[in-house]
C-alpha cells in the first residue's frame, strides 16, 4: 500500500509538471510569434486601426521615436509599413502582405526564424532584396537566389510590378502569419505609396515584461500625440489569447484532481499503517505516550512517504521535459496549435510553490484520519497482542 500511495504521488506529479510546462510553453511561443510580426504594441494612426495595410503615414520624426524614454518597460522601437500585394508565377498565384523594415527592425529575435539564407542588407543603398516564409517558397516553387515578381494595385485598372530576389526564407511556424508575410525594404512601400523618406505606416514596440502589457499599453497612449493610437497585441489577436487563457484553467484542473487523488491515496496508506501498527499504539500509549505523539510519529512517516513521491515525481517529469525541450519528440500541426513541436517552458518558482503546495495538502489531509489513532484503547490492544 505504501508503494502504491508512493507511485500515485508520483505520477501526479509528473502529471502537474509536465501540464504545467506544456501550457506555459504553448503561452509563451505563441506571444513570442505574435509579437514577432507585430510587436507588443502598435502605434498607429486612428483611421488604419482596422486594416492590415499601411494607409496614412506617420512622420518619424516624433518625440518618442527612436527611443521611448517615457515609458521605462519599452525596450525597442521600429518603424515599418505594409501593403497588399500579389505574387504570380507562371502557373500561381498567391495573395500576400509586403513588410517594409529598416534598420531599425528587431532582427535578433527573427534571425533564430531563418531556415536559409541571410537576413538582407538595409543598410546601404535600395536594393530588392526579400525574405519569405518557408510555406509561400514551397507553395510557388521559390528558393534562395530567385525572383518574385509581385504586384502592387495602382488603380482600378493599372498595377505597379516589382521584381524582389529572394535571399533568405524563414519559417516561423505561425501558418497564419507564414501565408502572408514576406520582409523587404521600408523604402519600397514609400516609394510605391508615394511617401516622403522617413515616413511610416506605424510603429511598432517591445516591452521587458508581458504581464504588465495592459498598464504598458495605457502609459503609451498617454504619451503619444492625439492624432495617433496604440493598441496592444492582446486587442488585436483578442481570440488568440482568450483560447491561451483556457489553457489556466485546464492547468488548474489538472492539479485540483492530481493533488485529490494523491490525498486519498495518502488516506488509504495512513488507514493501512494505523490498522497494522495498531499494537505499537497501544503500547506507546500504556508507557505513556499521549495522541498528538503518536499521531506525530504516523505524520512523521506519511511526509517520508510523500517527499519520496515528489522526489521520483520531479525527477522523472524534469527528464521528459528536458527531453521534449532539446530533442522535440512530440510534434504538432501548426494549422492548429501555431507551432510545429509541443514547447515547453518552466521556472524553478513553478515547481518549488508546486511541490511545497502539494506536500502542505497531503499532510493536512492526513490530519483527520490520524485522528483513529485516538480512538485505539491501551488496553484492548495490548490485550489483543
Amino acid at each position: 500500500m505504501v508503494n502504491i500511495a508512493i507511485i500515485a504521488i508520483a505520477l501526479g506529479m509528473v502529471m502537474m509538471l509536465i501540464s504545467i510546462a506544456a501550457g506555459l510553453g504553448l503561452q509563451v511561443k505563441i506571444r513570442e510569434k505574435i509579437a514577432l510580426f507585430n510587436g507588443h504594441i502598435e502605434i498607429s494612426n486612428y483611421d488604419n486601426n482596422a486594416s492590415q495595410v499601411s494607409v496614412k503615414p506617420i512622420p518619424i520624426d516624433v518625440d518618442f521615436y527612436p527611443n521611448f524614454n517615457a515609458v521605462p518597460q519599452v525596450n525597442h522601437i521600429q518603424g515599418v509599413a505594409t501593403k497588399a500585394g500579389i505574387i504570380r508565377t507562371e502557373t500561381d498565384f498567391e495573395g500576400i502582405i509586403v513588410k517594409g523594415v529598416g534598420t531599425d527592425y528587431h532582427w535578433e529575435v527573427f534571425e533564430n526564424y531563418i531556415q536559409e539564407g541571410r537576413l538582407p542588407n538595409f543598410n546601404e543603398a535600395l536594393n530588392n532584396e526579400v525574405i519569405i516564409s518557408r510555406y509561400l517558397a514551397n507553395r510557388l516553387g521559390f528558393e534562395i537566389g530567385d525572383k518574385v515578381n509581385t504586384y502592387f494595385l495602382k488603380n482600378e485598372t493599372k498595377f505597379n510590378i516589382r521584381s524582389f530576389k529572394v535571399v533568405g526564407i524563414y519559417e516561423s511556424g505561425y501558418e497564419e502569419f507564414d501565408k502572408a508575410y514576406f520582409f523587404t525594404d521600408i523604402r519600397h512601400i514609400q516609394k510605391l505609396n508615394k511617401w516622403k523618406n522617413g515616413e511610416v505606416g506605424s510603429f511598432e514596440l517591445f516591452i521587458d515584461d508581458f504581464d504588465q502589457l495592459e498598464a504598458t499599453n495605457i502609459q503609451v497612449y498617454n504619451e503619444i500625440p492625439p492624432f495617433l493610437d496604440s493598441n496592444s497585441i492582446l486587442d488585436k489577436f483578442a481570440n488568440i489569447f482568450q483560447w491561451l487563457d483556457l489553457f489556466d484553467m485546464n492547468i488548474v484542473g489538472i492539479i485540483a484532481i492530481m493533488i485529490l487523488v494523491a490525498g486519498i491515496n495518502m488516506i488509504t496508506a495512513i488507514l493501512v499503517l494505523i490498522l497494522e501498527r495498531t499494537q505499537l499504539i497501544g503500547l506507546l500509549k500504556a508507557i505513556g505516550a499521549n495522541n498528538t505523539s503518536v499521531r506525530k510519529i504516523f505524520m512523521y512517516n506519511a511526509a517520508y512517504i510523500i517527499l519520496k513521491g515528489l522526489f521520483w515525481g520531479n525527477l522523472i517529469a524534469l527528464s521528459l521535459i528536458a527531453v521534449q525541450h532539446y530533442f522535440k519528440v512530440i510534434q504538432l500541426n501548426p494549422a492548429n496549435y501555431y507551432v510545429n513541436s509541443a514547447p515547453v517552458f518552466i521556472k524553478w518558482h513553478h515547481i518549488l510553490f508546486l511541490n511545497l503546495g502539494t506536500l502542505t495538502l497531503c499532510v493536512l489531509m492526513l490530519w483527520i484520519p490520524s485522528y483513529l489513532i485516538t480512538k485505539v484503547s491501551p488496553v484492548k490492544a495490548i490485550k489483543f497482542q
